[in-house]
């Protein structure tokens, strides 16, 4: 028999909320055996996999199940059943870079499924398997995390240990709002190494329309630039001291670009939702392999997380209910947005715009965001575009066919 998912799991955003747990010395001794025995485990299988050249989660299950019950002592069949599909998901997207079996680190997030945890709202505790029993562990979080854990469809759960804080990240379906019709028309974006985020609305993203300690886009290339340099620096120098020093700086960068993306996909949804407009952003997709950056400009061009942005802008925009779309990126610095004349003399200076044909001038970011806007409506319009002979297509509607004839003059 089939089962049946309900509708918010089928139609619904999903989502992941952060749990922070409290177990007692006892109890994270044996979570973090869990982890050291689940990760063992995956790299068991991970290594037959590589061997055998066997990648599909069904031919990896039968191949691997009983071996890797047998090499790892105290692992439990569902425990077993994780850690096989870990290893069929890391090896679905990256199989053909790959050039030895992949290695889970030891203390790696660890993914528990519906058999391998329970939850006890009530008193706000989680039971959880590990190798020597079942811990009952209470939890906390944001209020608006606790509400949604407790009232939304809950799925797949990630144990992390970071840095001697236990830490659930759960993931959740909520319900898709329907999207508003973009009255007011659309929210230009357009992404940029030199700015980061110019909007239609003249918004240099980020700036003094953000809160935080990041000034501006130059403040965002010096903090850049320094920590490149101070990790170039402890690198060439490979002392114990400095390792440690490296391992300490590990994914501060990272943390703030993603917090920046954050911050400006809210901000630019915001803006979106307050004025009835849909969002429009350019489609990026392979872009590094269509630009030809100098040797210099290439470590800048190669950490540009456009992609995040445009993810993070995306789900922002689905859960808001705003309409969001993806443009053809091509010539938007260049066209004039007022006469349409589209020419590389419009652009006499990187961040410079000045039409040859009507005169406009301004800051080229902008005019491009202006262009994606007006590219928004267009590809809106294209999209919601309703059957040439006014009728419901044949393809999806078979009412929408002629009747057959039945001969007879």
């Amino acid at each position: 028999m089939a089962i049946s998912r309900s509708a918010t799991k089928r139609h619904g955003l999903p989502t992941v909320v952060q749990l922070r747990l409290t177990p007692a010395p006892g109890q994270a001794e044996a979570l973090a055996a869990a982890v050291l025995l689940c990760n063992q485990a995956a790299t068991v299988v991970s290594r037959l996999a590589w061997q055998h050249r066997v990648f599909a989660v069904v031919e990896l299950h039968r191949l691997a199940y009983y071996d890797v019950r047998a090499q790892v002592a105290g692992l439990g069949a569902q425990a077993a059943v994780r850690a096989i599909a870990r290893v069929a998901g890391a090896y679905a997207n990256r199989r053909a870079t790959k050039k030895r079996a992949h290695i889970f680190r030891a203390h790696g997030a660890v993914p528990y499924d519906a058999r391998l945890l329970s939850w006890n709202r009530d008193a706000r505790t989680v039971s959880l398997w590990t190798p020597s029993g079942r811990v009952t562990v209470p939890y906390t979080g944001r209020p608006e995390d606790l509400k949604a854990v407790d009232g939304l469809p809950v799925g797949e759960a990630d144990l992390i240990c970071r840095r001697g804080v236990w830490l659930l990240q759960v993931s959740l379906t909520l319900p898709q709002p329907a999207a508003c019709e973009p009255v007011q028309g659309f929210v230009g974006v357009d992404q940029g190494v030199a700015n980061l985020v110019v909007t239609s609305d003249g918004a240099v993203l980020p700036g003094p329309a953000l809160p935080g300690p990041i000034g501006g886009n130059g403040h965002v290339r010096t903090l850049r630039e320094r920590r490149h340099r101070q990790r170039r620096r402890l690198q060439k120098k490979g002392t114990s001291a400095a390792r440690r020093v490296l391992r300490r700086l590990s994914g501060r960068e990272h943390r703030m670009m993603t917090d920046l993306n954050h911050q400006i996909s809210k901000y630019v949804v915001r803006e979106a939702e307050r004025t009835g407009r849909g969002v429009a952003l350019e489609d990026l997709q392979g872009i590094r392999g269509r630009v030809r950056a100098h040797r210099l400009q290439r470590r800048t061009l190669h950490n540009w997380a456009f992609a995040q942005q445009i993810t993070f802008t995306r789900y922002k925009a689905t859960r808001a209910g705003v309409t969001f779309v993806l443009v053809d990126p091509a010539y938007t610095s260049q066209t004039c947005p007022d006469c349409g004349n589209i020419s590389r003399a419009n652009r006499p200076a990187r961040g410079r715009f000045a039409c040859t044909r009507c005169g406009l001038a301004g800051h080229a970011d902008h005019i491009a965001a202006r262009n994606i806007a007006t590219r928004g409506v267009t590809g809106w319009a294209a999209i919601n575009q309703p059957h040439a002979t006014g009728l419901p297509s044949p393809r999806r509607d078979r009412e929408s066919k002629p009747p057959t004839s039945t001969g007879g003059s």
